[in-house]
């Protein structure tokens, strides 16, 4: 397995166009554009470029061979078992929400990530306590300041609205997120990396399938906007022109989900992987913020929103403090 910090450089790379594409489209803003659109439009293309570029990693990578097979009419088919098939499906769930997250209206791209990401910084040390790892002080330490960045967020007026939408989405983002950590604590973060690589292939093979699967039966069932906006992806959204940027959005997506599962895969304590994982995407956050008012002309991040994620680096820097003066005790 490589380094962990290559895995979150290329997290962070993948996540700046992941965001901007998201955001400049669903705003109306990409060239060619005349109105905004709903965000929900844009998964199913999306998605099924997600499945092409899953299965283009694994073919490339060879890190097929590693899942667990079935016997089907003498075939040996690769089978997720059923704890990375309920991790998998909580990946859907968060590659979807994360989606969304940024097509909201009147909400900041820096402000929802702070309760997403801050949301699961809180989370670290208490997967950890509840899987019977250690929990050093400085991880308590890390969930004040974490609770104080989201806090920040809160204090400034504009923009930080949140619509029950908008705030049903965090919520289930955070939900699948305390799932799937507990189930890599148990199964997936050890010294086998094949074993570690298993979780990883089956986990794969689960989402992106799983979440196009998904869509299509909300297209079929077509009830209330959501679904109709799902259904209009798929039946009209692929001829308006716009095809190769949307595509762009679930290749990036797809490499996103693929990095940022093998920094959460590390070896070491939720801690330290988490705040690896988070620190990736703040700054992609705010790289994407840049970028949107620089070139689509979006407002740039607010000072309260910079503040906010000045602490939420300040948090990673605490709750790495600890795995890192251990390792150094352990090498000496």
């Amino acid at each position: 397995m490589a380094s962990i910090w290559l895995y979150a450089f290329l997290y962070f790379l993948f996540y700046i166009p992941f965001i901007a594409l998201s955001k400049s489209i669903s705003s109306g803003l990409w060239p060619g554009m005349t109105e905004r659109m709903d965000g929900a439009i844009l998964l199913p293309v999306a998605t099924a470029a997600s499945v092409l570029t899953m299965l283009a990693f694994l073919a490339v990578s060879g890190w097929w061979r590693h899942a667990g097979r079935v016997s089907v009419m003498g075939l040996a088919l690769p089978m997720p078992t059923r704890w990375t098939l309920a991790s998998g499906i909580c990946t859907s769930a968060i590659l979807t929400t994360t989606t969304l997250a940024y097509t909201f209206e009147g909400v900041s791209i820096v402000f929802i990530m702070l309760l997403m990401r801050g949301g699961v910084l809180i989370m670290a040390p208490l997967v950890d306590l509840i899987s019977r790892r250690q929990t050093r002080l400085p991880s308590w330490i890390g969930l004040g300041l974490s609770l104080a960045a989201v806090s920040v967020a809160f204090v400034e007026d504009g923009g930080t609205e949140l619509t029950l939408v908008a705030a049903f989405n965090v919520a289930l983002y955070l939900a699948s997120y305390f799932i799937r950590l507990r189930f890599m604590s148990r199964l997936a973060k050890t010294d086998d990396p094949d074993r570690t690589r298993r979780y990883f292939v089956e986990e794969q093979l689960v989402v992106a399938p799983f979440t196009l699967l998904a869509l299509g039966g909300f297209a079929w069932l077509g009830q209330g906007p959501f679904m109709l906006a799902v259904r209009e992806g798929f039946l009209h959204w692929p001829f308006q022109g716009l095809l190769l940027p949307t595509i762009a959005v679930g290749v990036f997506s797809q490499l996103i989900g693929i990095f940022g599962t093998l920094v959460f895969l590390d070896k070491s304590e939720n801690t330290f992987s988490v705040p690896v994982n988070r620190c990736s995407s703040v700054l992609a956050g705010l790289a994407a913020s840049l970028v949107l008012s620089l070139g689509f002309g979006l407002a740039p991040p607010s000072g309260h929103e910079l503040v906010g994620a000045a602490l939420v680096m300040v948090a990673i820097l605490v709750l790495s403090l600890a795995p890192l003066l251990n390792r150094a005790r352990t090498a000496a």
